[in-house]
């Protein structure tokens, strides 16, 4: 008992200490670019700026390659998410649904897209894109981006639709019900959360993705992730921390507003299914 509190207060120190260090490795570099993004001029070993500035700001609202970046980006990830869904929810629904052979070998088929290293698989894709006069097109791109969407866009609706209890439906269709009717009335308002939070899972890896799009686009198509490049070679660094920043707001608007389901295990159980 006499030992208790010193090791409890030992602990407690530790805890903290921890607390502390992730909260720098997380935030500071936001800070950093938070900063950075105003800062006339930021040179070592001064511990802030030399002068506080709007100009970068201007520079990248005025540039017309970065606002045709910005504009790239907001249309390829909306299209990308309606694609992905047109073409996974009914994959998703088969696999918690129906029982058929090889089910198991496709899904844990669709992780082969994420298996292996991202380059590798483009600069295959590419090879083929050649051929079917792919490159530097708009199908190419979002073909690319539907890629890194298939694992969201399937796992995790197929559990939601698995979650919901099949009483549930039988009572509707012993009620007279039409599949149809079961399905818009039953299923599809339970399975919402989880496919709402795939939604924007996919819309995320979609804003995000930045090699395949600059393989199969460039120079003929740059988004914001891919326009960052140019950016590091051409521009000065406040013009990437204030492109940064503008890049980070849509994936953080959008976990705010899943964090409840993401934090409430939706994404955890998508991994999950059997």
């Amino acid at each position: 008992m006499q030992n208790s509190s010193p090791r409890r207060a030992l602990t407690g120190t530790l805890v903290v200490l921890f607390a502390l260090a992730m909260a720098v490795f997380i935030i500071g570099p936001l800070l950093w670019l938070a900063v950075r993004a105003f800062a006339t001029n930021w040179t070592y070993p001064n511990l802030v700026p030399d002068g506080w500035t709007f100009k970068w700001w201007e520079l990248v609202f005025s540039d017309n390659a970065l606002g045709v970046a910005v504009q790239n980006s907001l249309f390829f990830a909306p299209i990308t998410v309606l694609a992905s869904a047109l073409i996974c929810l009914p994959a998703a629904y088969a696999f918690a649904r129906f029982e058929f052979p090889g089910r198991r070998f496709f899904l844990i088929g669709l992780f082969a897209a994420n298996a292996f290293p991202k380059m590798g698989l483009f600069v295959s894709l590419a090879a083929l894109f050649y051929t079917l006069n792919l490159m530097n097109s708009i199908l190419g791109i979002l073909i690319v981006h539907l890629l890194g969407t298939v694992v969201f866009m399937t796992w995790i609706p197929s559990a939601a639709f698995a979650a919901v209890p099949r009483s549930l439906e039988e009572a509707a269709r012993d009620a007279g019900a039409s599949r149809l009717r079961v399905f818009s009335s039953v299923t599809l308002p339970m399975a919402l959360p989880g496919i709402l939070v795939a939604a924007i899972m996919s819309f995320l890896a979609s804003f995000d993705e930045a090699q395949g799009t600059y393989l199969v686009g460039a120079p003929d198509y740059f988004t914001m992730p891919t326009q960052m490049y140019t950016l590091v070679l051409n521009y000065p660094t406040q013009v990437a921390a204030v492109f940064s920043i503008l890049l980070a707001i849509p994936s953080v608007a959008l976990l705010l507003a899943a964090h409840k389901h993401i934090v409430g295990g939706q994404l955890a159980e998508g991994f999950q299914i059997k």
